[in-house]
């Protein structure tokens, strides 16, 4: 076993509970807070591939001494495969995930210390945890224990909210947190059926069972179970009918925990996503049914954020819409599509950040995030201007930065797949997109300033504009080298179909 497996998970935990426990020390905050963030995107790289058990209680295949004590009537069956502890998987995919997450984790925490003039322990604490949650979230192999750090990263991102200060924040988080008592407990009883049908809870076993005839995926209650996972999914991701709420908690987040909030949606989406696809798969409503909602999010989300006068709104729901292409790519049920799906989620986390930190600096300097009352911003910072141009012209898929490689990809694999008509109404959103941020941009920066327009902070702090440097940096890098990613995402697409 590699002891740097849970590590990934159990560093972020500690690192939240020093932070709360040394709140009011600011100094001690910000050098904890960094150190842990510059390493949690390390460990994902030099850690090795394989397995976790804990408690070392691995499957009796794997344990010849103990399986040598135990009756050949077990030996000879199934239970000889199943997995009798909480197991976390370590692969190519898992490795490209963690480290995103915690790339984002880093600078949004590293922003946070330096733009929030007094360092918040607290809101560190709730950062790291999140962090944690989805760390464990993309490791596990084990679904309730996926359910359960699920419900703790929910409640970090209401913390999150709660802890930001904007205006209303506490009306939104308490009604994220009542639609999450709903879409929770629900997501609950899917798992609970999948345990009464397959005596199982961890998602091999579970699989295992399927494809050897032990459960019969036709079953009323398999159905049934996922429904209610789906419908967990779609809460936990921001997806219809959920996409109002969930723009509404990036809009009352502060810019860099909105960016770190979007990572949390990225990647619970793409984990619950992809655990629906291997369960699920016997079903052939289940394609169409990611494809439906994925669909739904991105004209959806396109077409909220037009009406929108909140620049934070804006972008939440175009996050929520950019989702959307990740879905479309599972949904194919091809290892290209699958592949360009991974990617686009990959990049839409860095992406989503950048512009967030990006439009953020708006409000450090103004306090203010209604489009309708700035103008003008350009010749105060020209190269953060620049900075958040760019970033714009990322998420639209403008070459040669990374999403043009991944949208590029997703258009190509809906073509090999059958599905030409999927590859045009992304085209065309594409170009929505790209029309919304530049008149977003124009409004901001480039029309007539308004008279009653004051500055509040003249300067922006360094650890924003680093920030920012260095999300370019990432999405032109995997806009001229996609392979460094697709390479290893496509080895795992290939596995998932």
């Amino acid at each position: 076993m590699n002891p740097l497996i849970p590590i990934m998970v159990i560093l972020p935990i500690c690192c939240a509970l020093l932070l709360n426990l040394f709140h009011n020390k600011d100094k001690t905050v910000k050098i904890l807070a960094i150190v842990v963030g510059l390493v949690l995107p390390i460990i994902p790289l030099v850690a090795n591939y394989g397995l976790h058990y804990f408690g070392g209680y691995s499957p009796l295949i794997m344990d010849p001494g103990l399986a040598s004590e135990v009756p050949s009537l077990i030996t000879g069956s199934a239970l000889n495969l199943f997995h009798p502890a909480i197991t976390y998987t370590f692969a190519s995919a898992q490795k490209i995930f963690i480290f995103i997450l915690g790339i984002v984790a880093f600078f949004a925490i590293f922003t946070s210390l330096n733009e929030i003039k007094k360092p918040s322990g607290v809101y560190a604490f709730l950062m790291f945890m999140g962090t944690a949650s989805i760390s464990a979230i993309l490791l596990s192999d084990d679904i309730f224990n996926l359910y359960v750090f699920f419900e703790i990263a929910a409640l970090a991102q209401v913390g999150i909210i709660i802890c930001s200060g904007v205006e209303r924040n506490y009306e939104t988080a308490l009604k994220y947190m009542l639609l999450g008592n709903i879409a929770a407990p629900l997501l609950l009883l899917g798992i609970a059926i999948l345990l009464g049908l397959t005596g199982n809870v961890n998602i091999t076993d579970i699989i295992y069972s399927l494809k050897n005839g032990l459960v019969d995926p036709q079953n009323p209650s398999f159905l049934l179970a996922g429904g209610l996972i789906i419908f967990g999914w779609l809460y936990g991701s921001g997806l219809p009918p959920f996409h109002s709420i969930k723009s509404a908690v990036y809009s009352k987040a502060l810019p860099h925990g909105a960016a770190l909030l979007q990572a949390f949606s990225v990647f619970t989406f793409l984990a619950l996503g992809i655990i629906i696809i291997r369960i699920f798969s016997y079903l052939p409503l289940t394609q169409w049914v990611i494809i439906f909602f994925s669909l739904m999010a991105m004209i959806l989300g396109i077409t909220m954020a037009i009406m929108q006068t909140d620049f934070k709104r804006i972008i939440g729901y175009l996050a929520v819409g950019e989702l959307g292409y990740i879905g479309l790519g599972l949904g194919m049920g091809t290892a290209f599509g699958v592949t360009a799906g991974l990617f686009q989620a990959v990049n839409e986390a860095i992406i989503t950040a950048f512009l967030f930190i990006g439009f953020g600096t708006i409000l450090y300097k103004t306090g203010i995030s209604d489009t309708r009352k700035l103008g003008g911003l350009l010749s105060d910072n020209p190269w953060v201007a620049g900075l958040v141009l760019l970033a714009g012209f990322a998420m639209a898929g403008i070459p040669p930065l990374n999403a043009f490689q991944s949208k590029l990809q997703l258009v190509q694999a809906s073509i090999d797949a059958g599905f030409p008509e999927l590859g045009i109404i992304m085209v065309l959103l594409s170009i929505i997109t790209f029309m919304t941020f530049v008149k977003v941009f124009y409004t901001i920066y480039l029309r007539p300033r308004p008279q009653d327009l004051k500055i509040i902070n003249e300067t922006i702090p360094k650890s924003t504009i680093i920030s920012l440097v260095a999300f370019l940096v990432i999405c032109l890098v995997l806009g001229l080298f996609p392979q460094l990613v697709t390479d290893n995402l496509s080895q795992f697409a290939q596995g998932l179909i």
